[in-house]
């Protein structure tokens, strides 16, 4: 299967937003590891502690702290600003707080992701945009099928409608300006992430850790919920891998979902926290239903065009993707450096 390639990314100027969250602090340190020159756009942190400053990755990248929201501030940062390639993953990524700040959810991951990409439009050199979307985007009906690329957008709450909105605003910049300068500008539809260094609320691994540090029980909302559980390697890796060959071959899909293995079977939030419980030596969890949750019980997408498309699949499967996730906060419970964990991990997950 094919994986990121260090001679591509070596010496590419790369810009990176979301640098300071979960899935971005991974992705940093995987580029400049491989030897790319990267830019971080992002808010400051919002949770502590966090992986972003664990890892000391603003020492490694150029960190630049500017909110997307500001039209103004995000074209006077992007002029003059050489760029190869683009990973917008910054955006507002938890369902309960984009209801509880829904016009917040939007304004970040729909007018954010304008912003940017509407500077990007004056920029020389430029040979591919990725924008980070979510395997949400799509109109789910909990039936239980496991959504093509082709199926409707939609969204019951405001982060999947945001991230369906993102979608459609893509295509629209994509049509109307990038594909005549002959830029691919294209989203990843990455499914649900779990991976050492998600402190984040409302998060389910991070949730059982941060019980079992503090030797208490953790509560499941929906734990006979299904979700396209994947480790946060291989979710960056696809982005990685999608990214190059955007740059590489401009007849490379738009839009391209990332996730579990086709045919993979299914794990339940309650079945992903019992084998977490067990990794942590914890308490077990304890149900307490949420009545009023528009949440999705049923989530799954096919990943067969990553395959045909990229020649990627997903190596760790669920239960390995909770062990890699357990074995990592508990080194870095018991004095392991965060960062070095890292590095560790990937260079495990590059020889797999």
């Amino acid at each position: 299967m094919t994986r990121p390639n260090p001679a591509f990314w070596t010496g590419k100027r790369v810009l990176l937003t979301g640098q300071t969250g979960f899935k971005g602090a991974w992705a940093a340190t995987w580029l400049s590891r491989m030897g790319a020159h990267v830019t971080g756009l992002a808010l400051a942190p919002e949770d502590s502690p966090n992986l972003f400053e664990l890892a000391g990755i603003s020492q490694r990248i150029d960190h630049k702290v500017v909110d997307l929201r500001d039209r103004s501030a995000v074209r006077s940062l992007m002029a003059g600003q050489g760029v190869d390639i683009v990973i917008h993953m910054a955006a507002q990524a938890l369902v309960r707080a984009s209801i509880a700040d829904p016009v917040g959810t939007f304004a970040t991951n729909i007018m954010g992701t304008a912003h940017l990409v509407d500077a990007l439009r004056d920029q020389p050199g430029l040979q591919a945009i990725l924008v980070i979307t979510s395997d949400k985007v799509y109109a789910n009906s909990d039936t239980g099928q496991a959504f093509v690329e082709g199926d409707p957008l939609g969204g019951k709450d405001p982060y999947s409608a945001s991230k369906a909105a993102a979608e459609i605003l893509v295509f629209s910049f994509a049509r109307s300006f990038f594909d005549r300068a002959d830029v691919p500008l294209a989203t990843a539809r990455g499914g649900n992430v779990i991976g050492g260094g998600d402190f984040s609320r409302d998060r389910i691994m991070a949730d059982i850790v941060r019980a079992a540090l503090a030797s208490e029980e953790t509560i499941l909302r929906h734990p006979e919920a299904t979700r396209p559980w994947q480790h946060v390697l291989d979710c960056v890796a696809g982005y990685l891998v999608f990214a190059e060959r955007l740059a590489i071959d401009k007849t490379t899909p738009r839009a391209i979902n990332f996730g579990p293995r086709p045919g993979a079977p299914a794990m339940t939030v309650g079945e992903l926290a019992t084998r977490a419980i067990e990794g942590l030596r914890a308490k077990p969890w304890r149900h307490e239903p949420d009545t009023v949750s528009i949440e999705a019980r049923m989530l799954g997408v096919e990943t067969g065009l990553a395959e045909r498309a990229l020649g990627f699949q997903s190596r760790l499967d669920a239960a390995a993707a909770v062990d890699w996730t357990v074995d990592w906060h508990r080194r870095q419970a018991d004095g392991a450096a965060a960062l070095a964990l890292c590095e560790e991990q990937i260079s495990r997950y590059e020889m797999l």
